[in-house]
């Protein structure tokens, strides 16, 4: 045999070899087999133009290339209910093949634990967690028009705020507030999302917002705040926002241990500010998959680089870490969780 023609056999049996190991290691790695040539939704359950839509369409632009066979990430809204239609959704009627993830108001597993029951139609902890980009501080602000520009102000004079639906913070935290302090809030309920919300605002059907993810006003109404158009008069979260030295932070404001107590179990939720899940019954394989590409994506340059630039932070949890805290909240002691629910009752 000439040495071309060894030449030639070597190249062809070195090929041959190469698509062979190919075809090994595709055949090995089922989680890209079943995502090549897939689509992978995210469905919102809040309108577009409002955070929780912002948070996801920027996951889904580096998602993809994180998951084992880069399947087509789109993202798709299903407004109703807080959000709640969307998570029924997600339990009830989402593929339980790894295809179908959603986000939703962060405080909306929660209710069924505080009494907040109605419509919902799903377990918490059977869904399949797979993270959340951010912890988050959620602020009320109020129209300068409403004359109200402090906390005392929210004491001593009427107000309107504008909520979406059960469950979700811009529902529960002014309900909450109202009846740790007796504000005289009255809650005008049933828009879509946060920018409804806003625009409701500045149509004047509303004075303000509770429940109004500060990270979401920074990142999408600035210019109301530098036009000093609203003013923050509140913090809801477990700590302060490095942002806002002089805005007095919800914890600190109760004395009674066991109101702190449960103020503590609703207000956790913000440790979960951004939260994706998957629904049950997902092979364990691909929500792993689906965790560690998410897990990637918070630490890709990329990602951070655009997150920045539209004001989004980016503190992540987890969906292990999700998960667990899920756990410790339905673990909480009875009378807790007891007082809590009367926090969140609607009763004016």
């Amino acid at each position: 045999m000439g040495a071309l023609r060894r030449r030639w056999l070597r190249a062809t049996l070195a090929a041959a070899a190469l698509v062979a190991a190919a075809a090994s290691s595709s055949h090995a790695d089922p989680v890209a087999d079943f995502y090549a040539g897939k689509t992978l939704r995210i469905l919102v359950g809040f309108g577009p133009g409002g955070g929780y839509d912002l948070y996801a369409r920027t996951l889904a632009r580096y998602l993809a290339k994180h998951v084992p066979g880069a399947p087509t990430v789109v993202v798709q809204n299903m407004p109703g209910a807080g959000s709640l239609k969307a998570v029924n959704w997600l339990y009830n009627a989402a593929p339980r093949d790894g295809t179908a993830l959603a986000t939703f108001a962060r405080g909306i597993v929660f209710e069924p634990l505080l009494g907040h029951a109605e419509g919902t139609q799903f377990a918490a902890a059977r869904f399949n967690w797979i993270g959340s980009i951010s912890n988050e501080v959620s602020v009320c602000a109020l129209n300068s028009a409403s004359g109200i520009r402090t906390f005392a102000d929210m004491q001593a004079k009427p107000f309107r705020i504008g909520a979406s639906g059960i469950g979700a913070d811009s529902d529960i935290f002014p309900v909450v507030i109202r009846n740790l302090f007796g504000l005289p809030m009255r809650l005008v309920a049933g828009y879509q999302g946060g920018a409804d919300m806003v625009l409701a605002m500045e149509r004047g059907e509303v004075d303000g917002r509770c429940g109004w993810s500060w990270t979401s006003l920074v990142a999408r109404n600035k210019a109301m705040l530098d036009d000093r158009r609203i003013a923050v008069t509140l913090q809801i979260a477990l700590g302060r926002h490095e942002d806002l030295p002089d805005v007095p932070l919800v914890m600190d404001l109760v004395r009674d241990p066991q109101a702190l107590a449960a103020l503590r179990l609703i207000v956790s939720r913000q440790n979960i500010a951004r939260p994706f899940a998957a629904p049950p019954d997902v092979p364990a394989a691909r929500i792993a998959a689906l965790r560690t590409a998410f897990d990637v994506v918070m630490h890709d340059g990329e990602f951070l680089a655009e997150a920045k630039r539209l004001a989004l932070e980016v503190r992540p949890a987890s969906g292990r870490d999700v998960q667990a805290l899920l756990g410790e909240v339905y673990a909480a002691p009875p009378a807790v969780v007891a007082r809590a629910s009367e926090l969140i009752r609607d009763t004016p």
